[in-house]
């Protein structure tokens, strides 16, 4: 139970106000019944039938099976890879407690969550008391911007064997698609995902956009869903056991790009203005929800990070998707309302009146 008395239907659309509507909405785009939905069941129905190695499978019961979440099918994840992608400094001056690596892993385990992802050098720094504690999903590439000027490019920061020996359940990646790197990076992480399911590791990937072409006549499509479901489906090609993903904020990237291949059907059919049906359609190239779609918790905005967090969590369920995977609006706080946080995302998913749209 969450202290923001978030823990039922009628706590989560009185936080909702007017997005309450978000809770009553029926996808007319692609239904329910085609998708591979989380349940307890999940790996049995969805991953057990792959040619995951059986000790991969361990590896995602172990996920699914643990925290307040156990045993749903949802997991929610406390990424904290920040210190790197967005700089320590920026990252961790709101709530100096969490340059030391022990804290965020404390947050995690405090906070009831499936996992920690975070980097070699914090998960390696207390690995030995904390990984058999919680499953740690270990970061394994990123973009530093110590670099002048900055570049955007994923590097290697570690290795599977190192991922390995601290015991780690699962591996993670970021992959900039659309960017002039992202040939290697696709290359690179599929080859390292190869090697994480060898050693029976599962595999998280961020399928991210890059390209200053995707912002149009003052439109950013980053977010959009059929870019964005297109980056999944990549992502997925690569044997990603788990996709992460921005909430989509718009659609019709490849009409306004002028580029690439879509269909009339993808914006008429599969889906429509409404960002439940938007989301469906990034867990349907997520083919079909047989890889688990998590959605990103974005940047922390201050008051406004219980209901927007909330919200995530709804869109992503209603959609079909699998759970969050929220950091910065945890950690840049005190960590008894980050738990607090964490523990509201999870009552959605605990919530059975939150249903499948």
């Amino acid at each position: 139970m969450s202290d923001f008395g978030v823990t039922d239907a009628s706590g989560i659309a009185n936080l909702l106000g007017e997005d309450a509507a978000l809770l009553e909405h029926r996808c007319e785009t692609i239904p329910a019944s085609r998708l591979h939905l989380p349940g307890p069941d999940f790996i049995e129905r969805c991953a057990a039938p792959s040619d995951r190695p059986a000790r991969v499978l361990t590896s995602l019961q172990a996920l699914f099976g643990h925290g307040r979440l156990a045993g749903t099918g949802y997991v929610s994840i406390l990424p904290v890879d920040q210190g790197i992608e967005h700089s320590a400094g920026a990252s961790f001056a709101p709530n100096p407690d969490y340059f030391d690596p022990e804290n965020i892993v404390k947050l995690a385990i405090e906070g009831g969550c499936n996992a920690v992802a975070s980097t070699l050098g914090v998960l390696g720094a207390c690995a030995r008391r904390y990984a058999y504690r919680i499953p740690f999903i270990l970061k394994f590439n990123h973009n530093e911007l110590l670099t002048y000027p900055n570049s955007y490019d994923q590097i290697r920061f570690a290795n599977m064997e190192q991922a390995f020996d601290m015991g780690a359940m699962g591996v993670g990646a970021t992959i900039y698609f659309g960017s002039e790197n992202s040939d290697r990076q696709i290359q690179e992480v599929a080859e390292l995902f190869h090697q994480a399911h060898d050693l029976g590791m599962f595999t998280v990937l961020w399928c991210y956009l890059r390209n200053p072409a995707f912002k149009v006549d003052g439109t950013d499509y980053h977010a959009a869903a059929d870019l964005t479901g297109q980056a999944n489906h990549l992502g997925v090609t690569i044997a990603a056991d788990i996709i992460k993903q921005k909430l989509p904020e718009t659609n019709g990237g490849y009409s306004a790009l002028k580029f690439g291949k879509t269909h009339p059907k993808v914006y008429a059919e599969l889906t429509s203005d409404h960002p439940i049906d938007l989301t469906r359609y990034q867990v349907a190239n997520c083919y079909m929800g047989r890889a688990s779609l998590i959605n990103s918790g974005g940047a922390s905005a201050g008051d406004s990070d219980l209901k927007e967090a909330v919200k995530t969590a709804v869109i992503n369920k209603r959609a079909g998707g699998t759970g969050l995977i929220s950091g910065r609006k945890a950690f840049q706080r005190p960590m008894a309302e980050g738990v607090a946080l964490l523990n509201a995302i999870q009552d959605v998913y605990l919530a059975p009146e939150v249903t499948i749209a």
